[in-house]
């Protein structure tokens, strides 16, 4: 079965004249608000650079009108989705992997450059001109109609459009037209907007494809380098732990054989540490098989793991689910990692004395979850290291990941994965 997606910019069958008189009025009341919106912004940009040297405070005003664009153009995104009804993905904050200050900076910078953003800003502004023009044409319209009625209260010879003398007998013809006109220019600019709009928000079809081919490259990279580096963790669990353990027992019982004669005694004991050793190497063989595929969470959810997961936890987690129903085995599998491997780093390298995690399903059908603890932070992605596995095991998945460890803590770690179904 194949399935095809249709191309946002196509529309099938006439427009609803619902649809028009909603965006009249919407770029009516972006004519009223239009000037007050840039006059904010361009106030904040003025501060900014007027105070850049003035102890920063010109930098937080400057930082401060990167988000309030990105504020306006993610408004502009979900009004002209909703206006005409196009399948258009909303205009999301640009992250960075880096994490820390440096991170933070990185995502900035990438904000202030997204070409979405100020191609929503320029559609929001010629919106904006557009409302302040049907603003002005509601004022000739009415003007007209009563102008039409002058030779109710007159019959001499009156003044007409552009200080012309006209007999009152014209005043009805005049008015009619001029109503007319008004009408027909603000149905005009409210199609020359849905046109403008599909244009300039509505990515073109080959965009949309390149962006496609683009996220699902970088999902490849990381699904290929999760698989590695899990491999890897594998490897080094198995050659540092259960292997010299087993080496170890096949040592012991080696040693019980040749004594099990002479010193039956020295061979009770000789199996007997081997029998626990066995069992802890069976132990170890389990943790090692959860790490690598947890049973719980296909028969009872991410809700139930969790929980199985904080009660064998080496510190205190005060775990917060809630979650209305579940999402798919894949987001919720990259989710139950990203937080095993978290409260492993915890309980390892931080000294954290105890951990939070937050579970939730947020708007837009995303799986989203955080891990804090109180350790002494200064975590970092090493290559190779648990940080980089949950970083391709998030992007594998199709979301995202973001670290905040600042040196003497706390680290927070935050992931976000759609819920497909």
């Amino acid at each position: 079965m194949t399935t095809q997606t249709a191309n946002p910019q196509q529309t099938t069958g006439p427009r609803p004249p619902l649809r028009i008189f909603v965006t009249i009025l919407h770029l009516a009341a972006l004519g009223v608000l239009g000037g007050a919106i840039f006059g904010t912004l361009s106030g904040l940009l003025g501060a900014g650079l007027g105070l850049l040297f003035v102890f920063g405070i010109g930098v937080i005003l400057l930082v401060g009108l990167v988000y309030a664009l990105f504020g306006v153009g993610w408004f502009e995104v979900a009004r002209v989705g909703g206006l005409y009804g196009v399948p258009i993905a909303p205009l999301r904050r640009r992250t960075s992997d880096r994490p820390g200050f440096s991170g933070w900076l990185r995502s900035l910078g990438r904000q202030t450059i997204d070409s979405r953003m100020w191609r929503a800003l320029a559609n929001f502004a010629l919106a904006c001109i557009a409302g302040a023009i049907v603003l002005r044409l509601f004022w000739g319209m009415g003007w007209s109609a009563v102008f039409s009625f002058t030779p109710l209260v007159s019959d001499e010879n009156i003044t007409g459009p552009l200080g012309l003398g006209l007999s009152a007998g014209w005043a009805p013809v005049i008015g009619i037209l001029g109503v007319l006109a008004s009408a027909a220019a603000i149905i005009g600019l409210a199609l020359l907007h849905r046109v403008l709009s599909l244009a300039i928000v509505v990515r073109s079809r080959e965009a949309e494809l390149t962006e496609r081919v683009r996220t699902t490259t970088a999902q490849r990279e990381g699904a290929v380098r999760a698989a590695d580096l899990e491999r890897t963790r594998i490897e080094r669990d198995l050659h540092d732990g259960v292997q010299p353990r087993l080496v170890s027992v096949g040592m012991t019982l080696g040693l019980a054989q040749q004594k099990i004669d002479e010193d039956p005694t020295t061979a009770k004991a000789l199996i007997a540490e081997a029998h626990t050793s066995t069992k802890a190497a069976i132990t170890e063989l389990r943790q090692l098989a959860r790490g690598i595929h947890a049973s719980v969470l296909d028969d009872r959810g991410l809700d139930a793991a969790l929980s199985a997961l904080a009660g064998r936890s080496h510190i205190p987690v005060n775990l917060d689910v809630r979650m209305d129903g579940r999402c798919s085995r894949e987001a919720e599998a990259a989710v139950y990692f990203a937080i095993a491997e978290s409260l492993t780093n915890a309980a390892k390298h931080s000294r954290a004395s105890e951990a939070r995690v937050s579970v939730r399903i947020r708007e837009g059908n995303t799986l989203w979850a955080r891990v804090e603890d109180n350790g002494m932070g200064g975590a970092q992605v090493q290559p190779g290291g648990g940080l980089d596995g949950i970083a391709n095991r998030i992007l594998a998945a199709g979301g995202t990941f973001r670290l905040d460890s600042p040196q003497g803590g706390p680290t927070s770690l935050e992931v976000n994965v759609p819920c497909a179904s």
